[in-house]
């Protein structure tokens, strides 16, 4: 079947407040036309994130009854000890209470300023977390993923060549690690295959750098391994995940994803030294070693959530729904990205808006529109997020992709849900010249994106008010 029924069954629910299209005018001009400040119950179809927006299982809710509040120790810990070395693989298992801490972590203790990091395409936080280091955050990947029409079943790819040429420009010394993100955000949720991490694997071992991976969503690539890699049809995702992760020498997690929880996450890895020195500074800025600025119902919970992730029947309704609204967009000649990904459609906001320069923020504007006419949120990837000033110009740096992220929280909406999001944007793609660009007022320094404050270049008109 191309879109399995659900593999699960509803026991409790949350009513959705409506809102009508002039009060989320309103709610918009008081946020300065940033959905990052619109308050949540005034959103009908949330689809800003599936970071921390998963609906648990009830095993996952009954181990939270079991959680151990130890301040050392606790056995809850030792589950998600367990369960991690199981899946990944390696010797340390480090808590925190999200992915960006993680990251935080990893690289305060091993950046030195004037380094770089090579990546497939870092997301948001980790390069900000790399340049806070006054480090380089370089992107890497292939050629095909810029191209949002190209079918390439892994556009997450390494571009291996020049992976070899930055390593030979900047010199080993330089790079203390590699990173590859799996699947690849910010490149439109696109997976990596099993034979570009080998390669870059062995082209690694050549210069002695460690290679660790962006693990946030493992489960989803796994699985895009498994339909789409010659030679693993067959292969339980258990085993394709550990394959995987053997390539590696650790990785950063936010079980927020591909933990199928509302909070945490872990660093692991195999290096003794640096698991120490990062350990120290876990205990000064988060917690105990054990637990890592979670309480140990959070631990319980993520331990149990990654061993429900790699279920085969769970994966396949994932993908198989976020496949569907992006095959019902597509079918209606809505410009999306392609291939779709493993846990968002992307919009491509520069077909859907060509009369929008990308200096007036397209992607930003039609994410305006979709929720102003439709109560349903989603989030800019483009120039607001990755948009960067010439340091010797001034001048604009604009993104090759311009898109509008629709990220679908994981076992929360239904099919019928999604549905009426894809007829929302069916119908605001036919009224597209109605929507106009927008120009930023305040920007932060550093991920602008979260706080950002706009204005439209136009007065707008309400593009059809109906009640969402």
């Amino acid at each position: 079947m191309n879109f399995p029924s659900e593999p699960f069954k509803i026991k409790v629910v949350e009513p959705i407040r409506r809102t009508t299209g002039h009060e989320r005018d309103r709610l918009l001009r008081d946020a300065g036309y940033n959905l990052f400040q619109v308050p949540a119950d005034s959103v009908s179809i949330d689809l800003l994130t599936d970071s921390g927006t998963s609906a648990m299982s009830d095993r996952q809710w009954a181990g939270m009854m079991l959680g151990d509040e130890s301040y050392a120790g606790s056995k809850n810990y030792y589950h998600l000890e367990e369960t991690v070395r199981s899946i990944f693989g390696y010797k340390h298992v480090i808590p925190t209470h999200q992915g960006r801490m993680a990251e935080n972590l990893l690289f305060s203790t091993i950046i030195e300023p004037g380094m770089c990091v090579p990546n497939n395409i870092h997301f948001d936080t980790t390069r900000a977390n790399v340049e806070h280091q006054h480090a380089e955050a370089l992107d890497l990947v292939i050629k095909e993923a810029y191209d949002p029409h190209c079918d390439f079943p892994f556009k997450g790819n390494m571009d291996l060549d020049r992976l070899e040429a930055t390593i030979h420009r900047v010199g080993r010394k330089r790079i203390p690690l590699v990173m590859i993100t799996i699947t690849n955000n910010s490149g439109g949720g696109q997976p990596v295959s099993m034979e570009n991490i080998r390669q870059t694997r062995a082209l690694l071992n050549r210069y002695r750098i460690p290679l660790f991976f962006d693990a946030c969503r493992f489960a989803e690539n796994c699985f895009f391994i498994k339909e789409r890699e010659p030679g693993y049809a067959n292969i339980p995702m258990l085993t394709i995940a550990r394959e995987l992760f053997s390539h590696g020498d650790g990785c950063t997690m936010s079980a927020k994803k591909d933990g199928l929880v509302n909070i945490g996450g872990f660093l692991s890895l195999n290096d003794d030294l640096w698991a120490q020195e990062i350990t120290n500074m876990l205990i000064l800025v988060e917690g105990f070693s054990t637990y890592g600025g979670l309480a140990g119902r959070d631990l319980e919970a993520m331990a149990r959530g990654l061993e429900e992730v790699l279920e085969e029947d769970y994966l396949r309704f994932r993908i198989g729904q976020v496949r569907y609204l992006g095959e019902l967009l597509d079918q209606s000649g809505v410009p999306i990205l392609k291939p779709i990904g493993g846990h968002a459609v992307y919009l491509n906001a520069k077909d859907f808006l060509p009369h929008i320069p990308q200096s007036e923020f397209p992607g930003q504007a039609l994410a305006v529109a979709l929720y102003r006419d439709y109560g349903i949120r989603g989030v800019e990837i483009g120039t607001l997020m990755f948009g960067k000033k010439d340091q010797t110009t001034g001048e604009t740096l604009h993104p090759e992709l311009e898109m509008v992220r629709l990220a679908i929280p994981r076992r929360v909406y239904t099919n019928m849900q999604i549905t009426y999001v894809a007829e929302s944007i069916i119908e605001l793609y036919r009224k597209r010249e109605l929507i106009h660009g927008l120009a930023l007022t305040y920007e932060a320094p550093i991920l602008r994106h979260f706080t950002a404050r706009f204005i439209e270049l136009h007065e707008p008109s309400l593009l059809h008010p109906m009640t969402a």
